[in-house]
């Protein structure tokens, strides 16, 4: 996986590299799939919701440009595969999924892969977490019709917010800063992600 649709498909930074591969992705899918785990595909887990891609789990990683010390904030938890690869690289990792069961079924794949520090919350991802702000960094594995403004306003100066923003249909990966004279952003591959439903997303 990581040579294959990681490395060779220009994902350079050598410390997401290295928590994909220390990350056991096969305990984050369903019995079912786990045999098809490590595919450059995403993969159901149920609800109507997905495990990302690899290659977009490393590109969303790599845009944050993490060095370890960082608080970051994964929206939309669904399996907790992301949030254990942000573990790998930050210093704090907090996770908030809007399904009951998924949050659950999280904290169990977590804790199971040795990942129990990360602080798992149960809400309206599109809200973000505002009693843990600020943060560093901010990744999405849902896609906004728009910059998830509340999102934004929890990042710390310079902060990073990496958000797949689109239709239903397909989004751009955008990676936008903070900075004091608003939001710059950058658009980044083409993507497909589940929508990200809320009050500052798509509605239900």
């Amino acid at each position: 996986m990581v040579d294959d649709q990681l490395r060779a498909r220009g994902i350079v930074d050598q410390r997401v590299l290295d928590a994909m591969e220390r990350v056991p992705r096969e305990l984050f899918v369903r019995g079912a799939e786990r045999l098809r785990a490590y595919d450059d595909a995403a993969l159901p887990i149920g609800h109507g919701q997905t495990i990302s891609q690899p290659y977009m789990v490393a590109r969303i990683c790599e845009a944050l440009s993490l060095c370890g010390r960082e608080r970051v904030l994964d929206v939309g938890t669904g399996s907790g595969y992301q949030a254990a690869v942000l573990a790998e690289l930050a210093g704090e990792v907090f996770t908030i999924e809007r399904i009951s069961k998924l949050a659950e079924q999280a904290r169990l794949n977590l804790a199971a892969a040795g990942y129990d520090r990360v602080s798992i919350h149960e809400g309206d991802g599109t809200l973000g977490l505002p009693e843990q702000a600020p943060f560093h960094a901010i990744a999405v594995a849902a896609a906004a019709p728009g910059l998830p403004q509340q999102l934004y306003d929890q990042l710390k100066p310079r902060g990073r917010l990496a958000v797949p923003v689109g239709g239903r249909g397909g989004q751009r990966l955008e990676l936008v800063i903070a900075s004091s004279e608003g939001p710059a952003i950058l658009r980044s591959v083409s993507c497909r992600f589940v929508p990200l439903v809320g009050e500052g997303g798509f509605p239900r």
